[in-house]
This record gives C-alpha cells, sequence and structure tokens, in this order.
C-alpha cells in the first residue's frame, strides 16, 4: 500500500506521538508498503529526506518559541546580578506549520496514497484531511489527546477548565467523525470520546501505540554504564522516564522517593528526561546524592537505561496510555501510577504495581516502599508486567493498522 501519515510532531522530537508515529512509519515500509510521513520543518525551511527507509516530507515551519523544541536541551534561566529571571521564551522553539495545503497538495498529488493517517488535527491534518476527501481517499485517524492534556499545563481555574475541556471534547469528537475509522491506545480512552453511550458514526477501535519487544526487553546492565553515569549497582533503583514539563508531575516523584528513603537503604532515584521543569527538580534534589539526573537518552542505549530501574514511577494524570510505561513494563519492571488518565490498561493495581491516588505523594512514597521492600512481591510485578507487556508487542500492532487500512480502502468508492 501508499500510505501518508501526517502528524505535528516527529523524530528526532521525543513525546509519545513522535515516537509512535516514527515506529508505525518505520515498521509498515519494513514490510513493503510505501509510506510517506508529512510533518514540520526543524528549520522552517522546506526539504524532504529518506529517514529510516520513509520518505519523510518536512514542511515550512514557524517557532513557537514559548515552548521548546523537544530535541535541544533546555538551557537554565538566565541570571541578572545573581537572581535567576522568568523565563518566558525559548531559544529552539517549537516548530508549527501553519498554512500547510499548498504544500500537501504538491507532494500527495505525486504520491498519489492509497489511504492517510492522522495523528493530531493540527493544521497538517486538518489539511491532509481535506485534500483526501476531495480526492475519495480514505482517512484512518488516531486520536492521541485528551482534553485534559491541552488544558493541564495552562492551569486554568476550574471554572474556566471545565468548560474548555468540554468543548474540546465535542471537537475531537466531531473531527473523528469526518474519518473513515477511528483508533485510540486504549478501551478508556474511546469511553471518554463517547461518553453518552451513543452510537458512534464511523467504527471506532482500541489499537496499542505498541513498543517493539525485540529492544525492550529484561536483562542486566552492561557495568560501564553505572560509570558512565555515576550510578551505585548496589542501590535499589527507582526510575521516571519522559519529559520533564509540569504537567508530567515528576516534582511528586521526587518527594514521594525522599520519603520513602526515610523508611529504606540504599535507593537510588534516576530521572531520564529533559525539559521545562528540569532546573525546578534539580533544585528539589539539592542535597540529595542518590538521585540522579542523566538527561536526554535515545536508542539504542535507552533500551539498556530502563535495566537500571528496580521499580518505574510516574505522577502524570495526563497519559492516553503511556508509551514509556509499556517500555518499562516490557523491561520487568513493576510500575507505580496514578489512576487517572488511561494508565490503568497498563499498569493494573496489585498485578504489577499500584495505581495511586491522583496528587498523593504519600501514596506513591507507599508504593515504592511496598515494592522495594517485599523482594517476592517486587518479583511477582515483575512477571506480571511482562505477561502484560506481550499484549502490547509492536508487530500486534502494525497487523492491527495494515488490516484497517485494507479495510476502509475495500470500503473507498475510489
Amino acid at each position: 500500500m501508499k500510505i501518508a501519515i501526517a502528524t505535528a510532531v516527529y523524530y528526532p522530537q521525543i513525546n509519545g506521538v513522535a515516537v509512535f508515529s516514527h515506529n508505525l512509519a518505520v515498521g509498515l515500509a519494513k514490510r513493503g508498503n510505501e509510506v510517506m510521513v508529512i510533518c514540520p520543518s526543524q528549520t522552517g525551511k522546506s526539504y524532504t529526506r529518506m529517514v529510516d527507509g520513509v520518505k519523510t516530507v518536512y514542511l515550512k515551519s514557524i517557532e513557537a518559541k514559548v515552548y521548546p523544541d523537544q530535541i535541544h536541551d533546555v538551557p537554565e534561566k538566565r541570571k541578572v546580578f545573581g537572581v535567576k529571571l522568568p523565563r518566558l521564551f525559548y531559544k529552539n522553539g517549537f516548530r508549527v506549520s501553519v498554512f500547510p495545503y499548498p504544500e500537501i497538495k504538491k507532494v500527495l498529488d505525486e504520491f498519489k496514497p492509497d489511504v492517510v493517517h492522522v495523528q493530531i488535527s493540527d493544521p497538517i491534518g486538518l489539511s491532509v484531511v481535506s485534500y483526501a476527501r476531495k480526492r475519495g481517499i480514505p482517512v484512518v485517524t488516531t486520536e492521541h489527546n485528551q482534553p485534559e492534556v491541552l488544558t493541564e499545563p495552562l492551569h486554568m481555574p476550574g471554572i474556566v477548565r471545565k468548560p474548555t475541556n468540554a468543548l474540546l471534547s465535542a471537537y475531537f469528537r466531531n473531527r473523528q467523525s469526518k474519518s473513515d475509522f477511528v483508533t485510540m491506545p486504549t478501551e478508556m480512552a474511546i469511553r471518554n470520546l463517547i461518553k453518552d453511550g451513543t452510537e458512534f458514526p464511523v467504527p471506532v477501535a482500541a489499537v496499542s501505540n505498541g513498543v517493539d519487544l525485540s529492544d525492550f526487553k529484561p536483562g542486566k546492565v552492561t557495568p560501564s554504564l553505572y560509570e558512565k553515569y555515576g550510578l551505585d549497582k548496589d542501590l535499589k533503583t527507582v526510575l521516571y522516564l519522559g519529559r520533564l514539563d509540569p504537567e508530567k508531575k515528576v516534582g511528586m516523584v521526587v518527594e514521594a522517593f525522599l520519603r520513602a528513603e526515610k523508611e529504606l537503604d540504599k535507593i537510588q532515584l534516576v530521572i531520564v528526561g529533559d525539559g521545562v521543569d528540569k532546573v525546578h527538580l534539580m533544585k528539589m534534589a539539592e542535597g540529595h546524592s542518590n538521585i540522579h539526573f542523566l538527561g536526554r537518552i535515545t536508542p539504542p542505549e535507552l533500551y539498556e537505561v530502563y535495566k537500571f530501574g528496580d521499580v518505574f514511577a510516574t505522577a502524570s494524570e495526563i497519559e492516553t496510555q503511556g508509551i514509556v510505561l509499556i517500555e518499562a513494563a516490557a523491561c520487568g519492571l513493576p510500575l507505580i501510577a496514578v489512576d487517572k488518565g488511561a494508565v490503568a490498561e497498563v499498569c493494573q493495581n496489585g498485578k504489577n504495581g499500584y495505581l495511586c491516588e491522583p496528587g498523593s505523594v504519600s501514596e506513591i512514597a507507599k508504593a515504592i516502599v511496598k515494592i522495594l521492600k517485599d523482594e517476592k512481591l517486587r518479583i511477582t510485578f515483575s512477571k506480571k508486567s511482562l505477561e502484560i507487556a506481550q499484549e502490547h508487542d509492536f508487530e500486534g500492532t502494525l497487523d492491527k493498522f495494515t488490516n484497517i487500512y485494507k479495510k476502509v480502502i475495500e470500503k473507498s468508492p475510489s
């Protein structure tokens, strides 16, 4: 098949949608499909490049300097007379394609896709859908976002946030109804989309984001990595991996670790990633030698880094599935998460970890202590994590999307 994938974020950016889109494109190409990815340029200028066997079209873009690009490290705040200034803009801002339709028309006229797959309803996604609808090309959409993903970082008061979330839910529902087939990462996310129980006008299916189980698997850490990152191999490790942005609430994991440390001997917290909250988190960790920030790490070393962990902990409340949770489970880690969003299908309370009350540092701390104090429990949770991860093998994800594409192409009038 000839498959066009449209996304607002893509490799080498590091977030769930970017990772999934890249994995999907590369996986489909390896199976003999002709794949084109359409995404914003990271230079501002348009260009086309083959990336991992995928024809990748980078559209003209502008910088939104109010948010970092998720590629470059976020620098510390500037100081004036020893006082740190508030950060209003970022040198390497998030890039957005604003009026992409003419470029999209040109590249898709040449490519002539059998099906288009839209990841986000941004200007690129909306333009691709518009193009496809005019030409009878079937459209598959995957909704990765929940309204809270967009409103949580803005710290809106409840009186504003609730109606805004309701409007965004209506918008998402309307956009998905224009497709030929809709997927979401979890059944819970689908229930949130179809809240009133009425029949959705187009087919909807849960398809896991998935991970490559040949890359993410349990094992022992290469000894040199302990030396490289200054970690103690004799300490039990609480691991967090992901963006270090305020909406991820990594500060709660730091607080929970500091509480757990009072009850447990020989533990360390390893935080992997970068983001706008990193400086604040490092400030929280000052004076605590057992908290380590490793920065942004990419494959193939990323696969090894998960093996540092004895337990994986996150306090994020905005996950539609959480690829890092699947990756951690695939590496045999017990999971600690909060009971919000759609993480409960990966972190199953009492089976492979604990789901804590959102906002409760004390529950996260208790969960850390329980798991690291009881080796038998940790091993039981680890085995269950491996079982759950099998349900999210990326080969199965590719099978499902391949079947969906074939189905919508067969039904297409063109």
